[in-house]
């Protein structure tokens, strides 16, 4: 049975139902816009969305947010301990809707096998900002997996002088 998540305002609508025809497929989420619900809710509190979730006609399992905020507010975690609902909140993503809708896809499925309608959840999403890794750490690794001397592995592998220049889409003459 796919789970039932309202998505506040922040979340890019084309995206979001693009990727849901996808995600459709295994079953796991119908993700439905706040104002696409009930237009009144835009204009509600947080906590007052989660009440009107656990109050409406459909069986909502909770609600996703971009709001972190929403982690510091007691009124909102003290109805959504009450509602059961379950809270999924993109971390540090308020600014970017792209990112905090790819965070939300990437996680959504073991989520959604995860949550429990009998007692509150909040998931916490998040995207580590990373420097680049520099290859030759990763040959290293490859040469340490195989037990070889890294300049080794790095001198069988590498291409000649002419190798190197000889472009592999160029017509043969």
């Amino acid at each position: 049975m796919a789970r039932l998540f309202a998505l506040d305002h922040n979340f890019p609508e084309p995206i979001v139902e693009v990727l849901s025809e996808v995600q459709e497929g295994s079953g796991d989420a119908d993700l439905v816009s706040v104002s696409d619900i009930d237009p009144r809710m835009a204009d509600l509190d947080d906590w007052q969305i989660m009440l009107a979730l656990h109050h409406h006609e459909r069986p909502w399992d909770g609600l996703i947010t971009t709001d972190s905020s929403i982690l510091n507010q007691p009124p909102e975690l003290a109805v959504l301990l009450q509602t059961k609902l379950t809270l999924i909140v993109a971390m540090a993503a308020g600014d970017d809707p792209i990112k905090a809708t790819g965070l939300l896809f990437a996680y959504l499925g073991g989520i959604c096998s995860r949550t429990d309608p009998d007692t509150s959840q909040v998931w916490k999403l998040r995207a580590a900002s990373r420097a680049a890794d520099r290859p030759w750490d990763d040959l290293k690794r490859a040469a340490d997996h195989q037990h070889r001397n890294v300049e080794d592995l790095w001198q069988e592998n590498r291409l000649g002088e002419k190798e190197f220049a000889a472009d592999p889409l160029a017509e043969d003459d």
